[in-house]
């Protein structure tokens, strides 16, 4: 397996983003939430290796299975490069990989980076 670190890059933090990892407003009880993070991640890496390497991450040092944190499902997003110009020389930027993270119920991230 590859390095979970080398997956996951870096949390991608966005006014919507943010408002999705709250979960739903509308909900009253914590433990019927349910959060989503999105994440960017390596554009070579499948939807199995993102879900392995974020709980590889997150469950580091807990040893309690009520703590542990479980991925209900993972989407994954392709971001192709824009095309940029600098003078007259053309190129694009890189493309990139977005995976929106779904926990189960009543579980939440303590470090997502807000």
């Amino acid at each position: 397996m590859k390095n979970p670190h080398e997956i996951i890059l870096q949390p991608h933090i966005t006014e919507r983003t943010v408002g999705l990892s709250q979960g739903d407003i509308h909900e009253r009880e914590e433990s019927k939430l349910t959060r989503k993070y999105t994440f960017l991640v390596a554009t070579s890496a499948n939807k199995i290796e993102i879900k392995q390497a974020f709980e590889t991450i997150y469950n580091a040092g807990k040893k309690k299975k009520d703590e542990q944190i479980v991925v209900q499902h993972v989407r994954t997003v392709r971001l192709p490069g824009k095309k940029r110009r600098v003078g007259r020389n053309v190129g694009y930027k890189p493309d990139k990989k977005k995976a929106i993270v779904t926990l189960a119920k009543g579980q939440m991230l303590e470090d997502y980076g807000v």
